[in-house]
């Protein structure tokens, strides 16, 4: 098999690149930066798994109901079902690679998290982020020593490899994706096989009548220092993270995660879904050019959210939520704390009060939130409340897979916070860096296994790869007709986004995507960006970032009802109707905007139900 392209160097990416390296199967790890600034160094409150070191009676199983429940019976429960049952594992691999993990009697402490019955939650201080990061930078250089890893570091990803070709001998071949997956020895679970002679999903388009594949034949990178371009074939995993650069200044992410390769693979007819999930974490601080991330870890350890009521404090999440308080779901204290400010003898400021945790548990726990604090000028938490609010701080939705981290091309994979998979419509914390693990791992196991029968085209890939070497690529006709910028031969499509739209958009979005919406504000910002369409001196990154947002915004306009991070004021209550991920994918220059209904089983398969809108 070629040599797999890996889009991102954070924790899917690593995790992607060790399961493949292990296995003896080269890639490539494409990043604009090192894996030391990617954004999964900045998690900070831990990891979750159903160790049950704690002694309260945890289980996996306890595991999987909470994820479920907290992202509000939308998640692929089959997904949820493997991520949950490998965290133990994932847990104890990452010790033995060295993750100072605290500990307490020799056993993996844990600690609460929102959302969470027990405690399972695994951490290192309030730097699991960066300690799991060390350990698997320094796993994966053995096998770069080996030729087995090849770094492009400051390398930008540019565009998909596609072509089509009529896919009827993969009916016939063994080992064909109709009998997948096999397990490789030691890996990720046994998923029920696809029904025999049933259609995988990147099968699923018609075209003139002919059943056609979308082959992702590699990739188009750019070295952000001298402009070089170079071209790639083989499978491409999408490890990319979220779309923090959508909403500069209101993220707790790196900005280096511009959302500029999710804008270009939903432009080129990548599906994406849950879109309109977007998790506001309820206590941030704001910082220069973004938002600082106070951890839940305060919370878990005791920390309490006020506001100041007639002059007085009032501690509103344990007196409306008395069995969680603190230390209920992401969406539910964030839309807690709109709420309460907006009443009428409540101040507009939130605290977060630690003066109750110990100065021991400061020292051996939060030392590393204390630090950082007092770094960016705010007082000693021991001493005094810390104001807060709402930021922007996680992506539920993405590029749209399944339980294999398919999308609906063939050899293109995701992971990580860019894909939709684990969470629903909210996340618990804890989860994420588990989820970005786990779904590398899974994503890696699935190219393995489709390369036993897979890139067999590979010389006429080659070949189609120098045919397009001296002029800007064209990847097929029906693309060129999608996207005119293709056959630039300026190769205008690969200017960056320009700061003036991006500042523009951000603002319709953050004005009509906040933690509570309403069809007119939506409404006016699509009209907004329809605006912005017509400015002069457009980017092909900025026309391609403008058509995301407007499938964020067309996402939510369609869940009428309020579901998770999702709540309108025009629709407050949950609606069955709508229990399942909506769907967004550009189609004869258009959004199409569809709801998969949750997966019921009937005889191992997975039935849908959709609605449409254009």
């Amino acid at each position: 098999m070629e040599t797999v392209n890996i889009v991102g160097a954070g924790l899917a990416g690593l995790s992607a690149a060790l399961t493949l390296a292990k296995q003896h199967q080269p890639c490539r790890l494409i990043s604009v930066q090192a894996s030391e600034r990617a954004q999964s160094v900045l998690a900070e409150g831990g990891i979750n798994g159903a160790l049950n070191n704690m002694g309260e009676g945890d289980s996996i199983l306890l595991h999987e109901e909470d994820t479920c429940l907290a992202g509000c019976q939308i998640a692929d429960e089959e997904a949820v079902r493997g991520l949950t049952g490998h965290a133990p594992a994932i847990i104890q691999m990452l010790a033995d690679l060295g993750v100072p993990f605290n500990r307490q009697d020799g056993k993996i402490l844990q600690r609460s998290f929102g959302g969470q019955r027990k405690k399972r939650t695994a951490f290192a201080k309030s730097s699991t982020g960066k300690m799991i990061m060390h350990a698997l930078i320094d796993e994966v250089r053995k096998y770069e020593v080996l030729g087995l890893v090849e770094r492009y570091p400051h390398h930008l990803f540019e565009d998909l490899l596609i072509r089509e070709r009529n896919p009827e001998h993969l009916h016939q071949e063994q080992g064909s994706i109709s009998e997948y997956p096999r397990q490789v020895q030691g890996s990720i679970p046994e998923y029920p096989c696809q029904e025999q002679g049933s259609i995988p999903e990147y099968l699923r388009q018609e075209q003139g009548g002919e059943l056609k594949e979308k082959v992702c034949c590699g990739l188009l990178i750019r070295d952000v220092y001298t402009g070089e371009e170079m071209r790639f074939a083989g499978p491409v995993l999408m490890a990319c993270g979220g779309m923090n650069g959508l909403f500069p200044s209101r993220t707790t992410g790196t900005l280096i995660n511009s959302g500029n390769a999710a804008a270009r693979l939903f432009a080129r007819g990548v599906r994406f879904s849950n879109l309109e999930m977007i998790q506001y974490h309820p206590t941030t601080i704001a910082i220069a050019g973004k938002r600082l991330l106070i951890s839940e870890a305060a919370r878990g350890e005791g920390g309490r959210l006020f506001v100041r009521r007639a002059g007085d404090p009032w501690y509103f999440m344990e007196e409306k939520y008395p069995e969680f308080g603190n230390l209920m779901p992401r969406d539910v204290v964030s839309r807690e704390m709109y709420f309460v400010t907006h009443e009428s003898d409540c101040e507009p400021q939130v605290y977060l009060d630690m003066r109750g945790i110990s100065k021991e548990v400061f020292q051996k726990r939060l030392s590393d939130l204390r630090a950082e604090l007092l770094h960016y000028g705010k007082p000693a938490p021991e001493r005094e409340p810390i104001p807060v609010e709402q930021g922007i701080h996680y992506f539920m939705g993405g590029i749209d897979v399944d339980v294999f981290h398919q999308t609906n091309l063939r050899f293109l994979y995701a992971a990580g916070e860019c894909c939709s998979q684990y969470h629903g419509a909210n996340r618990l914390g804890g989860n994420s860096m588990l989820g970005a693990l786990y779904g590398g791992q899974v994503a890696a196991e699935t190219i393995l296994k489709e390369g036993e029968s897979s890139f067999q085209y590979v010389p006429e890939t080659v070949a189609f790869l120098h045919a397009h070497e001296e002029s800007s690529f064209c990847p097929t006709e029906s693309a060129a007709k999608d996207d005119t910028s293709s056959t630039d031969p300026e190769g205008s499509r690969y200017e960056e986004e320009t700061p003036q739209i991006t500042a523009k958009m951000a603002s319709l979005l953050y004005e009509s995507l906040g933690i509570i919406r309403e069809e007119k504000s939506m409404l006016r910002a699509l009209e907004g960006l329809s605006l912005l369409l017509q400015e002069e001196g457009l980017t092909e990154t900025d026309r391609n970032r403008i058509m995301l947002g407007e499938a964020i915004l067309r996402s939510a306009l369609f869940r009428k009802e309020s579901r998770g991070a999702h709540f309108r004021s025009d629709f407050p209550d949950r609606d069955e109707a709508f229990c399942g991920l909506v769907t967004a994918i550009k189609k004869d220059g258009k959004i199409e905007i569809d709801i998969r209904k949750k997966r019921e089983e009937s005889k191992g398969r997975t039935k849908e139900t959709k609605r449409n809108e254009t």
